[in-house]
């Protein structure tokens, strides 16, 4: 029987490439850690470098820094229940007109893979920022989901000459103890794994309802056959969660020089707006947060053309000092 999640996925990838993306793998380290992409198609990669270098006799040569006349780039990092593409589906298409948009896939999410046994965000976004760098990503803005805006905490903080620019949806700095425990009480779960790994139609019928503001209805199979192929390397995936809380004492609020954006679902369940109006506080000055009404977790697919604007305009905002004549 066809896969209904996966039939649809030639279709998706249709409309990303009509967006003006590729779809691209980077080898990180040289030692099986591999990211996969959706890039823009009008940029040289690592690949394409290396075959010209071939034909050249030639070695490839660094990344050219950023022209005035280039387009900012925006690097897009999913959550954890779907890989990049279909968590950013609304946004490539909207952002693609005046950006150079990049979508990763991270570590056990897509393509991408890694034989190291480090699971923490700390660790991808290592990875990620590798990758970016050997794509010759210069100064960009990063958006980051619920576990990609963990990642792109990291990253921000590790790499602020690659991370200029800051939007986060749905997340925390990180998933302290207290801030595990609370959420998952006021979720109604006993881990987090049962929440983000559902292994049935009624667990992932559970996590929409948490995750959405409104109610959605999908037929059984359209659930079952979303299982089979959005929740792949259940054990890496397992260990992801894992590696994502530390205790409450080691938790350190890091000095982040970046313009930061909280974009929120103002009726989020898994990370509420107290939280970050919280971590708004905690960021300080240079931090701005907006809410959006009528939206939960998923804010970005639940009321995408709000969200859309939202972001655009504060892309638009930071970047006039690069760009005097911003387009929306």
């Amino acid at each position: 029987m066809v896969n209904l999640v996966e039939a649809q996925k030639p279709l998706l990838h249709f409309l990303v490439r009509r967006a003006g993306l590729r779809q691209h793998t980077v080898d990180v380290d040289g030692a099986g850690t591999v990211i996969t992409f959706w890039v823009p198609k009008d940029k040289p990669t690592v690949r394409d470098s290396a075959a010209e270098a071939t034909t050249d006799k030639k070695p490839p040569l660094p990344p050219a820094p950023a022209k005035k006349n280039d387009r900012p780039a925006v690097v897009l990092v999913h959550g954890f229940a779907a890989e990049g593409i279909v968590t950013w589906q609304f946004q490539v298409g909207a952002l693609a007109k005046h950006y150079d948009v990049y979508v990763p896939d991270l570590l056990y999410f897509g393509g991408s893979t890694s034989p190291s046994t480090d699971r923490s965000p700390g660790f991808q976004a290592e990875c990620l920022a590798a990758a970016l760098r050997k794509l010759g990503v210069g100064p960009c803005a990063v958006v980051g989901f619920s576990y990609g805006g963990m990642v792109s905490f990291k990253m921000a903080e590790a790499h602020p000459d690659l991370v200029r620019w800051l939007v986060v949806s749905g997340s925390v700095l990180a998933m302290t103890d207290s801030i595990s425990e609370a959420s998952l009480e006021r979720i109604g779960v006993s881990s987090s794994a049962e929440l983000l790994l559902p292994d049935s139609v009624k667990g992932l019928k559970a996590l929409l309802s948490i995750a959405t503001h409104r109610k959605l209805w999908f037929p059984d199979r359209l659930h079952r056959d979303y299982l089979e192929v959005m929740f792949t390397n259940r054990k890496e995936r397992a260990e992801l969660l894992e590696g994502l809380v530390v205790s409450n004492k080691d938790a350190t609020v890091p000095v982040l020089p970046q313009k930061i954006l909280l974009l929120w679902g103002e009726n989020d369940n898994i990370f509420n707006i107290e939280l970050a109006k919280t971590m708004k506080e905690q960021l300080g000055e240079k931090t701005m947060l907006q809410s959006i009404s009528k939206a939960g977790h998923l804010v970005h697919l639940e009321r995408p053309c709000v969200y859309n604007q939202r972001l655009k305009e504060f892309l638009a905002s930071v970047t006039a000092t690069e760009n005097p004549n911003p387009k929306q």
